[in-house]
């Protein structure tokens, strides 16, 4: 017991060093927003974990800070460890309305694309994944299939590639797969020449070559490529001049005979303005949701994931966890985290009564098809607003009008409690039982609900906008 106690005050000693260190690196402005409240850390087993409150706060560290987080924790242990972010909800009862309110502010930055000069664009980001190792289910075998089809020797049937579905279902992984397979292929003896960026990371080198008047080098590198890979496409919401840039892109590479393959939350229909010359191009091509994966799926991923994290995991407890948890990949993944760290605080295995004592509480909380996650996501595409607007006290129409529907459809589609929305949300639980009976209302009076856009104000009956977002969430 004494050597087990002793390993654990010497990993939470060096998990301070690595917040430190981290906090060095990306500043103290930036680590008290996204780190300081609502987020753990945890060294395992040639890993180190990061346990966030939700989608929204993962995807970020994941997309901005993942890599850094690798450095400071190899700096600071002397080992190359893999960095592995998990969703638990219960820590959102620690966020602060500051914090959220900043992690807002610096969203909005980058989203309008007001980056600080003195910094060079964001690197193309690393691709981590390949097709050989997705996992393939009923829920994701035709997007799957899709994906290879981009890949082959012979021109595909069709093009370009619209890949949409809620947070941690795979798109990442099949995009970044695509371009690793891609990059393995030659035509006419000359290698392919291919790129995986986010729309954010399209957005912020346009917007750095219109400043330094670098507008022709940009567009070199794009429209030359042989396959665009362009991940979280929602994010060109609103933004008219990358969407006219993004436009020009896509006809060049497309009328030349090139690939373009597209990921996003949402179908490209129900992407908040977006143009419509940009959507006639997507939905001409294949557009294919990926869904949460199946049972059988979520076990093979478990298997695998437990494999590489070298946890020794008998069956029936994958088996437990396969069948409670069904939200995204994120969530089994940190399941597994959370397994491992409690068996080596308690000194034993991991075991089936370890599942399902320890991890009950986890396990009522996605007991359900669909997630928060989920819900925020079809939302805040739909508003054209981040789900930073949604955690922040923001009280703009639009953002008003988002988070009043976010808060209804979590009550009514989840089982989550008012004061579990509410904690989600970085808001008190009467603020969430009022946004429902408002809601509740205004259906019963056949009412309509009123927004405002970058092209002006916008109105729709509540029940009509309603069915189109549960829609997405069927």
């Amino acid at each position: 017991m004494t050597t087990a106690m002793g390993l654990v005050r010497a990993e939470q000693g060096q998990v301070k060093e690595i917040l430190v260190a981290l906090s060095e690196r990306i500043g103290p402005q930036r680590f008290n927003a996204w780190f300081k409240h609502g987020v753990t850390m945890q060294i395992e087993d040639g890993h180190v974990g990061v346990s966030v409150p939700n989608p929204f706060v993962g995807k970020w560290i994941e997309s901005h800070y993942q890599s850094l987080i690798g450095q400071a924790a190899e700096a600071c242990t002397g080992q190359c460890r893999p960095v592995i972010v998990s969703i638990d909800p219960a820590l959102s009862g620690q966020l602060r309305r500051g914090q959220l309110d900043k992690q807002a502010e610096m969203v909005d930055k980058v989203t309008t694309g007001r980056v600080r000069p003195r910094h060079k664009p964001a690197p193309v980001a690393a691709l981590r994944y390949s097709l050989a190792d997705f996992v393939v289910g009923q829920s994701n075998r035709m997007a799957y299939t899709a994906a290879m089809s981009m890949v082959g020797a012979a021109k595909p049937a069709f093009n370009p590639l619209f890949i949409h579905g809620s947070c941690g279902v795979g798109k990442t992984h099949l995009l970044q797969g695509i371009c690793t397979a891609a990059q393995r292929r030659s035509d006419a003896g000359r290698p392919l020449s291919c790129r995986y960026v986010t729309a954010e990371q399209f957005t912020n080198e346009f917007l750095t070559a219109l400043r330094h008047k670098g507008i022709a080098d940009f567009r070199g590198r794009y429209r030359q490529l042989d396959l665009l890979a362009i991940d979280d496409v929602h994010f060109l919401s609103a933004k008219k001049a990358t969407q006219d840039e993004f436009l020009h892109t896509f006809n060049a590479i497309e009328s030349a005979g090139r690939r373009v393959v597209m990921a996003s939350d949402s179908h490209p229909r129900m992407v908040g303005e977006l143009n419509e010359p940009l959507v006639s191009r997507f939905v001409a091509g294949m557009v294919v949701r990926i869904e949460a994966p199946d049972r059988a799926t979520r076990l093979e991923i478990l298997a695998r994931r437990a494999r590489a994290m070298k946890m020794s995991v008998p069956q029936d407890v994958l088996a437990y966890v396969a069948l409670h948890i069904r939200g995204s990949v994120r969530e089994l993944e940190g399941t597994l985290i959370k397994l491992s760290a409690l068996a080596a605080l308690h000194g034993g295995s991991v075991t089936r009564e370890l599942a399902s004592s320890a991890l009950a509480e986890h396990l009522a909380r996605t007991d359900s098809a669909i997630t928060l996650g989920d819900i925020e996501a079809v939302v805040t595409t739909y508003f054209g607003i981040t789900p930073a607007d949604i955690h922040s006290s923001r009280r703009t129409r639009t953002v008003s009008v988002a988070r009043m529907i976010a808060m209804f459809l979590a009550r009514r589609r989840t089982r989550m409690s008012y004061p579990e929305i509410g904690r989600f949300m970085g808001k008190n639980h009467s603020s969430v039982v009022l946004a429902v009976q408002r809601m509740e209302r205004c259906l019963a009076d056949e009412g309509s609900l009123n927004w405002v856009t970058p092209a002006g104000r916008k109105s729709m009956p509540a029940a009509e906008l309603l069915e189109a977002m549960t829609g997405q969430l069927a």
